[in-house]
């Protein structure tokens, strides 16, 4: 049942008066529950149980956290269908969408547990001693990752379960042995308190430490700020626009002692179409293009914003192919009246740029982001950095190069991307090294022949990329990597054997990969 109220720990609160209600945008209509804002107290309390969970959750096992965490992917299955209920009413997503995303959130969270079950992922170091060494004898050193603290997760808008309240940021923090606190997200806090509910059930279970999770509201920026501000937070987790993520890095950069915020904040993610993939594969390539840039109404932080290509005798076929692709698009409902607004400014503002080409786009209908698809020459691009705005929605901008030097050029005045996208046969990709080199500099995470649409969840991925793309370029957000946020390294200098951490005992008792004087292995020492 939803109250509206926050989950300070493990206790509902709702002390202030301030209040607010979530908008649903599949009927245009605010929806019936009250949440309450956390108040200065509440949050206050809420990252004092923190700090003080902390010093017990993480020391807790590998085994221990991650039967926390499938117990989490446990309670939220059992909430039933009052979870997809809710999640659509507050995002206007659809019911198949919600189910794989709930399904995306419960495996992350079972990705996780049997990473910190398996231990490894602490990178465990150990170079012995050589007392007997000259000139100077050789002490023994031994590293290991271990939890920073206390941290704040910020709900993503587009994402009510995979990036919100238990999704990879909660997820990956919880796993490396840090108390989350989660600041809702305005747009679908009962989709939060539900999901919410299900970590407090888990803990109890799993006789977590009251605070290691605490669940606040807010429908401004007080509570975001005071958590940030707040001298017992280590760490911010936050997926959304980059003037929100821009906004929290230097509230964290201005403190006392600084932290790091690992904000994702959308890019264009740039697809490359060279001519001789262009001839032959017209249709194909329009089509596949179009489903993209129209997936999900546009609201994926991957969504194809830019197409740059190069002319040549296919290009004004493929692009009245994509055209005609866009114009038979259906509008859709957007995730919430904010979104929806900034879409339509930002679409106007990017319609009337000088240059812009209206290549296709679909029937208007009030509420409604309609898929657009427009044009311009490279060098009105290169000379006029508003085009190379997110429009964040369904639309994309055709950038007509008039050679690979000039495609060469427009990459190179691209700001940092989570994605690029070379459309290519093999041999004309190898010919352009000097494209490949830039393009390479400027993103996360280069896709060949495909779109950029769609992140599995893996080892292997790399969601993040340089700014604005994301804060820090050396982490992502999504995969198992993601857990290296949320952790440091600390080095132990002829300590004692039995006061180690496990993961460095000479023992070995979890069984786990290290790095022994420069060889992994798993043996006693």
């Amino acid at each position: 049942m939803i109250t509206g109220k926050n989950y300070i720990g493990n206790a509902l609160k709702n002390s202030g008066n301030n209040t607010y209600q979530a908008y649903n945008a599949a009927e245009f209509k605010m929806l019936d529950e009250t949440f309450y804002c956390a108040t200065e107290n509440e949050v206050n309390n809420a990252v004092e149980l923190a700090k003080s969970a902390f010093q017990e959750y993480t020391n807790f096992s590998g085994a221990r956290k991650a039967a926390f965490l499938e117990s989490i992917a446990e309670e939220i299955l059992n909430i039933g269908d009052e979870l997809v209920k809710t999640a659509m009413s507050e995002s206007a997503l659809p019911e198949g969408r919600i189910i794989g995303e709930r399904g995306r959130t419960v495996n992350q969270l079972k990705m996780f547990a049997q990473l910190v079950r398996e231990g490894s992922w602490v990178e465990a170091t150990i170079d012995t001693a050589i007392p007997d060494r000259e000139p100077i004898p050789k002490s023994d050193l031994r590293k290991y990752r271990q939890a920073i603290g206390p941290v704040v997760v910020f709900g993503a808008s587009n994402f009510p379960l995979a990036f919100s309240t238990a999704g990879g940021d909660t997820a990956s923090a919880l796993a490396a042995g840090c108390p989350v606190i989660v600041k809702s997200h305005p747009s679908h806090p009962g989709t939060g308190e539900l999901v919410s509910s299900a970590i407090i059930k888990a803990a109890e279970k799993n006789n977590i430490p009251n605070g290691v999770f605490s669940f606040l509201n807010d429908s401004g920026f007080r509570v975001g700020t005071q958590l940030v501000t707040h001298p017992d937070v280590k760490s911010v987790a936050f997926t959304g626009s980059l003037a929100g993520g821009k906004a929290l890095f230097d509230l964290a950069n201005n403190r006392k002692e600084p932290i790091s915020v690992f904000a994702e904040m959308g890019s264009t993610n740039p697809v490359f179409i060279l001519p001789d993939k262009m001839k032959g594969n017209t249709e194909e390539l329009a089509s596949g293009l179009a489903g993209s840039i129209t997936l999900g109404i546009g609201q994926f932080c991957t969504n194809p914003g830019l197409v740059i290509t190069v002319e040549n005798d296919a290009l004004d076929s493929f692009i009245n192919s994509l055209a005609t692709h866009i114009q038979k698009s259906d509008p859709g409902k957007m995730l919430n009246r904010g979104i929806a607004q900034n879409y339509f400014a930002k679409r106007k503002k990017m319609l009337d740029e000088k240059g812009i080409i209206v290549e296709g786009t679909s029937n208007h209908q009030d509420g409604l982001g309609n898929p657009t698809v427009v044009s311009v020459d490279a060098s009105t691009f290169i000379s006029n950095s508003d085009l190379h705005e997110e429009v964040f929605g369904p639309f994309s901008l055709i950038v007509k190069c008039k050679d690979f030097e000039e495609m060469v050029s427009v990459a190179d005045k691209l700001e940092g991307q989570l994605t690029a996208t070379l459309q290519a046969e093999s041999d004309e990709l190898i010919a352009q090294e000097k494209l490949l080199n830039v393009i390479k500099e400027k993103v996360g995470r280069l896709i060949f022949n495909g779109v950029p649409t769609g992140v599995e969840v893996c080892s292997s991925m790399q969601h993040g990329g340089p700014y604005p793309a994301s804060t820090d370029s050396r982490f992502t957000s999504v995969g198992t990597d993601a857990i290296k946020r949320f952790a440091r390294p600390i080095c132990f200098q002829d300590w004692p054997n039995e006061l180690l951490p496990d993961e460095l005992k000479n023992e070995n008792p979890f069984n786990i990969w290290r790095l022994v004087d420069n060889k992994y292995s798993q043996t006693k020492i």
